[in-house]
């Protein structure tokens, strides 16, 4: 289990009603680059970047570059089953990768900015690829000669938090007659993190009945050797061939005394890790085959993810008492898959077809402290089992124009599975589902387009759900459910933009879910929960995002980056019968940016603020709500030329958010029982100095 900051905010670019985080840089996206129109190879407007729109920005890769685009946001690949459907907005030489082990920000770091010939921004619906819809970028490359890139991007927090020093990444890539290579080692996913400070307990009456002081760090990093081929002869014909190797090691540490009216002090520790190792092979091959072309892709990962978690309380001049959970659980997943294509009828066709098996085995413990100071493992038995679904799916689109300026694509089809978990109460369960989708992609002028979509989709289960987990620091637990199944829903999309020109874009989406077996917390017998189905639920969000240039008004290389999310989910909750909204959900963003780059000179400079709101989380007998903020606020200056690097640096949190937890725990069911206690957490982050050098070779 991994402690993620909640500094990371909701991705709802990449699935607004969906996603509960995000990696939140603090960094304002650059100024707008300029582009031209340019008209594709099926007809539809878009606009075209090229280096000489980046050069200024002095950008050492493609993310470098695609940050750049204004209105344009990257949305990586959405959490769904097996390879599916294209999800996210970003193509390579025109093709969606076939990996699932890089997010966006990996793949496109790793493509050296002199590498990209240009980047094409175009609605996704008028493209052959189906599952687009809405701006999509393409990132046109190509690597003629060996180059290399680097990056070191070093942070030191104020408090409660050892220095980061390894968060780094160099790759390479070129290119030997029609084979392109490319190797690459990170651990850009690097960080340290913590936050200290008092947290106050109180009883029903409002009485404090105990006092604690808190200090906890995380120490985590993941580095990963990757390496792709790409042979692209002359003709139809086009193999890529990649993988990755990634350690990962993860460590909590909470060291807190407790005092309580009447009581000697205790102190109490927590010490957690969270080591594993994961590695993925992938490869597609591409050619010509009667009147269309084949694409046929395999991949196959795995990942060793053992778990220890161990809590021991000691009161002054007393024995200690304490608790240990343990699991390791192997999870693996292979996909081949199949895509026909071919023009038909005025549009392009595609069959599609996938095969894929997935499986985990786990083992899971629960262990007292003995008198002697020796963890005694007790039964758990509903935490020790395997889960295994094999899933075909099957699929037909068809996309093409209807008039100059309207382009609609339709997707059909189905999927079978079959879930099977071994273990305690054991259960084979078969499921058919339709899937598909429908767009329709409007541009009636060069500065202004409109898409709009409805799927239907079947998102991805984590199979350690099905299974018995303790969380001993909260003192919960969550029995085995061999009855969870896919959490589905039908959505509907649309995606407003519009170009003002030299002063820039503004962009709007609109998204409503209608869910049905979303996946909760439920009941499990008379006093039990566990990862469960509520039967139906909703969620919509309103997205605005809008890039401001101010060098029309005469501040030049002055640019304003704005966007406000507001999104709202509703659902019947399964203990108490009330309307709520859905756990944990973000629902407010309120993001403004500002970059400087200074005319005539190698600097920049900026500064952006961030507040973010979301939901408490429910189980059965209690509310949590779990914050850090709620406004994050970031100045930074750059300089892009010191002895070739681009050097950084920032300040973050400089509007003091802090780590914040409000808790009430009930004595039995949440709302008609009586309030057991009331936990209010407050503490320190204090601010956080980070410096980043990046350069070519």
């Amino acid at each position: 289990m991994r402690l993620i900051s909640l500094c990371a905010l909701s991705a709802a670019i990449a699935s607004p009603v969906m996603a509960q985080e995000t990696a939140a840089t603090g960094e304002a996206p650059p100024p707008a680059a300029t582009a031209t129109a340019a008209t594709g190879v099926d007809g539809s407007a878009r606009q075209v970047f090229t280096a000489a729109d980046f050069a200024r920005y002095a950008p050492t890769n493609a993310y470098d570059m695609l940050n750049q685009v204004p209105g344009f946001s990257i949305r990586d690949n959405e959490n769904l089953r097996g390879l599916g459907q294209a999800t996210g907005n970003v193509l390579f030489n025109g093709e969606r990768p076939s990996n699932k082990g890089d997010d966006m920000y990996t793949q496109l770091s790793r493509i050296p900015a002199g590498n990209v010939e240009r980047i094409e921004i175009v609605d996704g619906a008028t493209l052959d690829i189906p599952g687009l819809s809405g701006q999509v970028a393409n990132i046109v490359y190509r690597a003629d000669s060996f180059s290399g890139q680097f990056s070191w991007k070093p942070e030191f927090r104020a408090h409660h938090t050892d220095p980061l020093l390894t968060r780094a990444d160099v790759s390479v890539r070129g290119r030997s007659g029609t084979v392109e290579y490319e190797v690459a080692l990170s651990n850009d996913s690097a960080r340290r993190s913590g936050a200290g400070g008092p947290t106050i307990i109180t009883d029903g009456a409002g009485q404090i009945t105990e006092r604690r002081h808190d200090v906890w760090n995380t120490h985590f990093d993941a580095p990963k050797l990757s390496g792709r081929l790409t042979w692209d002869p002359a003709g139809d014909t086009v193999v890529n061939i990649g993988g990755h190797y990634q350690r990962e090691y993860d460590r909590y540490d909470e060291d807190g005394v407790r005092a309580s009216p009447g009581q000697p002090d205790r102190e109490r520790i927590v010490r957690q890790t969270d080591d594993a190792w994961n590695y993925e092979v992938n490869g597609d091959y591409q050619f010509g085959v009667g009147p269309g072309r084949l694409k046929l892709i395999g991949l196959r990962r795995f990942s060793h993810e053992p778990y220890v978690q161990e809590i021991v309380t000691t009161p002054i001049g007393g024995a200690a008492t304490g608790d240990r959970f343990a699991q390791t659980g192997d999870i693996g997943e292979t996909i081949g898959r199949g895509e026909y294509q071919w023009k038909m009828l005025g549009g392009d066709w595609q069959l599609s077809g996938e095969a894929a098996f997935n499986k985990l085995d786990n083992v899971a413990s629960i262990a007292v402290l003995d008198a002697n100071g020796v963890f005694i493992e007790q039964p758990f038995v509903g935490g020790t089992g395997g889960v295994k679904e094999d899933r075909y799916e099957g699929l037909l689109s068809f996309g093409r124009k209807l008039t100059d300026t309207l382009n609609f694509q339709i997707i059909g089809g189905a999927e079978h599975s079959t879930i099977t978990q071994t273990g305690m109460n054991g259960l084979t369960r078969s499921f058919f589902r339709p899937k598909g989708s429908i767009s329709l992609a409007w541009t009636p002028s060069s500065d202004f387009d409109v898409s709009a979509k409805l799927r239907r989709r079947v998102l991805q289960l984590s199979f350690y759900d099905f299974l018995a987990r303790a969380f001993l620091n909260d003192g919960n637990q969550n029995e085995s459910n061999n009855d969870l199944r896919p959490q589905q829903d039908w959505t509907y999309e649309a995606e407003i933009n519009k170009k003002f020109g030299a002063w820039g874009s503004t962009k709007l989406i609109l998204i409503y879910r209608d869910v049905e077996d979303r996946v909760d917390v439920v009941p499990v017998g008379a006093t039990g929960e566990a990862v469960g189905n509520i039967a139906k639920a909703k969620a919509g969000a309103i997205d605005w995002t809008a890039t401001i240039n101010l060098d029309p008004a005469g501040l030049k290389g002055v640019k304003l980056d704005t966007r406000l999310l507001l999104q709202k989910s509703s659902l019947r909750d399964p203990f108490t019968g009330e309307k709520r909204q859905w756990n944990g959900f973000t629902d407010t963003v309120a993001y403004v940016g500002l970059r400087h780059d200074v005319a005539g000179t190698d600097w920049a400079w900026g500064a952006d603020a961030e507040y973010t709101h979301n939901q408490p989380s429910y189980r059965r007998n209690q509310s949590d709500k779990i914050w850090e903020g709620p406004v994050w606020a970031t100045v930074f200056v750059e300089h892009k030329n010191v002895m070739g690097l681009t050097v950084r640096a920032h300040i973050r949190n400089i509007a003091n958010a802090r780590s914040k937890r409000d808790r009430t725990v009930y004595t039995g069911v949440r709302g008609a029982s009586p309030i057991a206690f009331v936990e209010e957490r407050d503490r320190l982050i204090g601010p956080i100095f980070s410096f980043s050098a990046r350069g070519t070779f």
